[in-house]
């Protein structure tokens, strides 16, 4: 089991949250404490939208999964295949 601590809202990786504070704030002129602090407010303000964008990915590769199983054993025919992708956006 991974090792966690808290900082800034967000459960980290204490490798990861020593390796930050030990090799790459020092020297930078920030504190830890408001490196994590923004970067907890950061990811919290993105992920609603980092959600909805891999929820139309997902959208998306169904819809490719399903014309290529519609389309099996066929050869590909590349501008109906850029026409798909261009409609499914």
């Amino acid at each position: 089991m991974i090792e966690r601590v808290e900082a800034g809202g967000l459960k980290i990786a204490k490798i990861l949250y020593d390796f930050i504070n030990t090799e790459v704030i020092p020297g930078t002129g920030r504190k830890a404490d408001a490196f994590w602090d923004g970067f907890g407010a950061i990811v919290h303000d993105l992920a609603p939208k980092n959600r909805a964008l891999l929820a139309k990915r997902d959208e998306m590769q169904a819809k490719i999964d399903s014309w290529h199983k519609a389309r099996r054993g066929k050869s590909l025919d590349m501008a109906e295949y850029k026409a798909f992708l261009q409609e499914i956006g």
